[in-house]
């Protein structure tokens, strides 16, 4: 046998003994005794020798390649990797159903694999550079189906959503400015804060951003608190968690209840479906409760509360919210260190969390000294003010404008719950301060089956029923038969019923004037544009309700009473009306 054969002969040898041995060198058992029973023998076995058997060496040893005396590595398999799988297969069935024309399927298949590849992120992947990777990938090939068919480009539907306005600089770093660490230890030292501060290299930098380049985006989203901070900082105190803590919807939506970011989280706090559902924020086909800035900021600071009785420590807590419980705490059992920084430092954590809690600690810094950064001129908008009225049948938002002296558009602002332009039954709608009474009474007039299409007008001077059924689609019959008019004529002023047809709406549009369904669009334009509240005027000839009176139908000057509602109404019996809740959404 030449050299040659004998390496190769030695290879095949240790190949087999390799696996003979099951690789087992480094693998150890919880097991104590063998799997097979002890060999039977008679008496005990004496293994004193005189001398060790000699062992010759190896000579083709060097020969061996290398990767066959390495015992391999097999990394552990986490539930986590089960759900990357199985969001795989989601994408693959919504890119299927996509391909073969069913849009519908695809966007709830890939709505699925988003939602499925975060309770993964949860579950700690035993890759996680793979997993940040391979969740990028999915982001943006689902983008790229949403821009081609899904409906996320349609004209329809921009500025439905707002991309939350620090969503880019969370993957990055920026420089410290030593000239102001003296000064921040200074302001700190004098701060009084129920969320501890520190003050570190991470927080420096975005002291530093904040107060040049990324100033803009601070000061407007301050702006924007106003409408909604007294709300805030009530019910951060009635469920026992830091004042500061309001500072979260600021990095994750800039105050704006309807953000939504590449990976579908929504609303002020940036909820995902499954979390949100968890702290009672429901969905429906009408609804979503994540874009509630009552309930959702509920259901976060309930959150925050669960998350510092589970670690303890506000910045593990805030951590958390980020990125996720579990991936906060293997993060801690995994190191031994229950502290943001050593893990932050150990890179234990997702790089977007790194920076989130340095994001939380610079804007209560910088806010808490405003005049020190310039955000003592800044003035917030004015709290948000409204009349609720509970609905008792599904009613449409057009029909609640010609009652409430405002437009569509108006009251979607007030409603940002509603993803379209029909409120459902027992829904709270938010009104204009004031006209919650007028709206309720008005509701009356207009059986509860026909309020999703049915509206109200009020006859402007000089207008003939005619002209009113022509902009509205109706015959003249139909309105005098809804009304109960005896001929051919309208009062100016009247209020009347109109027994339109239901026809499909378009989308209600938002003050920004761009979605961000996947955070494609800039955050400093959208954030400007979302910040001023737009002020929207009735177009001329639109209906605008005054106060009903009694008699043929109902005009200005008394207030409707139930038997003219009866006798102004279809010939059917007049509906229950809606319930009126007066307050103020500051209290």
């Amino acid at each position: 046998m030449n050299a040659r054969n004998q390496t190769l002969t030695s290879v095949i040898v240790l190949a087999g003994a390799s696996v003979i041995a099951g690789c087992g060198i480094n693998q150890h058992s919880s097991f104590q005794n063998a799997f097979l029973p002890p060999h039977a023998h008679s008496g005990p076995i004496n293994l004193d020798l005189d001398h060790p058997p000699l062992v010759e060496p190896n000579v083709y040893i060097k020969d061996v390649p290398g990767f066959l005396l390495e015992s391999p590595q097999i990394p552990r398999r986490t539930r986590g990797d089960e759900l990357v799988e199985e969001a795989e297969r989601h994408f693959a069935a919504g890119k299927q159903a996509y391909e073969t024309g069913h849009f519908a399927a695809a966007r709830q298949e890939f709505d699925v694999a988003i939602d499925t590849m975060l309770d993964a992120s949860d579950q700690n992947p035993a890759d996680r550079q793979a997993y940040d990777r391979r969740m990028d990938q999915l982001v943006d090939a689902i983008h790229s189906f949403d821009l081609a068919a899904l409906g996320a480009s349609d004209s329809s539907e921009e500025g439905r959503f707002d991309k939350a306005p620090l969503e880019d600089i969370l993957q990055m770093t920026f420089p410290v400015d030593p000239k102001i660490k003296g000064q921040v230890l200074e302001q700190v030292a004098a701060t009084v804060s129920q969320l501890p501060l520190s003050v570190t290299d991470a927080v420096l930098g975005y002291v530093n951003y904040f107060s040049n380049r990324g100033h803009g985006t601070i000061a407007v989203a301050m702006q924007r608190s106003g409408r909604y901070r007294p709300m805030i900082q009530r019910v951060l105190d009635e469920e026992g968690v830091p004042q500061e803590l309001i500072h979260l919807a600021q990095a994750e939506s800039g105050f704006m209840p309807r953000a939504k970011s590449r990976a579908r989280a929504t609303g002020m706090w940036q909820f995902m479906a499954w979390r949100g559902a968890e702290y009672g924020l429901q969905r429906t086909t009408y609804t979503d409760d994540r874009l509630d800035p009552e309930k959702a900021t509920r259901a976060a600071a309930h959150h925050l509360h669960d998350l510092y009785n589970m670690f303890g420590d506000w910045y593990l807590a805030i951590a958390a919210y980020d990125c996720g419980p579990q991936t906060v705490q293997t993060a801690v059992e995994r190191t031994g260190y229950a502290d943001f920084w050593e893990l932050r430092a150990r890179g234990e954590l997702p790089i977007e969390t790194t920076n989130y809690v340095p994001i939380i600690l610079a804007m209560t810094i910088m806010e808490k000294n405003a005049q020190a950064y310039g955000l003592d001129q800044v003035q917030m908008d004015p709290p948000i003010e409204y009349d609720t009225v509970e609905l008792t049948a599904l009613t449409s938002l057009a029909l609640i404008a010609d009652v409430t002296d405002t437009s569509v558009p108006e009251l979607a602002e007030l409603n940002p719950a509603l993803l379209g332009n029909l409120a459902p039954a027992n829904y709270a709608v938010h009104v204009p301060k004031g006209s919650g009474t007028r709206l309720t009474a008005a509701l009356a007039l207009v059986p509860a089956e026909h309020r999703a299409a049915w509206r109200l007008h009020r006859v402007a001077p000089g207008e003939t029923l005619a002209a009113i059924g022509a902009r509205f689609g109706v015959s003249t019959a139909s309105l005098l038969a809804a009304n109960s008019l005896p001929a051919h004529a309208a009062v100016e002023g009247d209020l009347l019923v109109v027994p339109a047809a239901a026809r499909p709406t378009p989308a209600m549009r938002r003050t920004a004037p761009r979605r961000a369904v996947a955070g494609r669009t800039s955050s400093t334009s959208s954030s400007h544009t979302a910040s001023t509240a737009a002020t929207h005027r009735a177009p001329a000839g639109h209906p605008v309700a005054a106060r009903p009176r009694s008699g043929a139908t109902p005009a200005a000057g008394k207030p409707v009473s139930p038997s003219a509602a009866a006798q102004h109404a279809a010939p059917k019996p007049a509906p229950k009306p809606s319930t009126l809740v007066a307050h103020s959404a500051t209290r």
